[in-house]
């Protein structure tokens, strides 16, 4: 696997840090996919129903409702449901690599055009609970990076490969 990322500083400025930490874990996610079939990618080598594609498709769309639902107050919708609170793991048949894959980097974008804009200061009023920008970028580092230990395991299962 070619690894591209770019480890985050070893001291920065409060944003540049979290920013840059965001990025490396996002990355990482990615760089698990490399080398594997769609079968592969779309596999649930675990108990779980959790594939590798999956996780990224989950991690699209946990973007998308942190920074431009939630952040953002957009109109936007999201797979998951009260019955089915688990649907934007699963891959549908007719969701390609590529579309999951580009919905992903699509909502990153999204999400640091957003960050770039905003203070971390700045709240974001939730029913029950206020959250700052600054907790977002906590919270999808921390997301991300379990994400990422979830993709270790199923990697390893895979094709045996393990990864940072």
């Amino acid at each position: 696997m070619e690894d591209t990322r770019i480890d985050p500083p070893k001291a920065a400025p409060e944003r540049e840090m979290l920013e840059a930490f965001l990025d490396y874990h996002r990355a990482t996610i990615l760089l698990k996919l490399q080398g594997l079939s769609y079968a592969d990618l779309r596999s649930t080598p675990t108990k779980s129903s959790m594939s590798l594609l999956g996780l990224v498709k989950h991690l699209a769309y946990v973007e998308r409702h942190w920074f431009q639902i939630a952040f953002e107050n957009r109109d936007l919708s999201v797979p998951w449901t009260k019955e089915d609170p688990d649907a934007d793991f699963r891959i549908e048949a007719n969701e390609t690599t590529d579309e999951v894959i580009a919905l992903y980097q699509t909502s990153i974008e999204e999400s640091r055009k957003i960050s770039t804009a905003n203070s971390l200061e700045t709240v974001v009023k939730m029913p029950g609970r206020d959250h700052t920008l600054r907790w977002i970028l906590v919270h999808m580092i921390e997301e991300t990076a379990r994400h990422n230990g979830h993709a270790d395991f199923l990697r390893e299962t895979i094709d045996g490969q393990t990864g940072e």
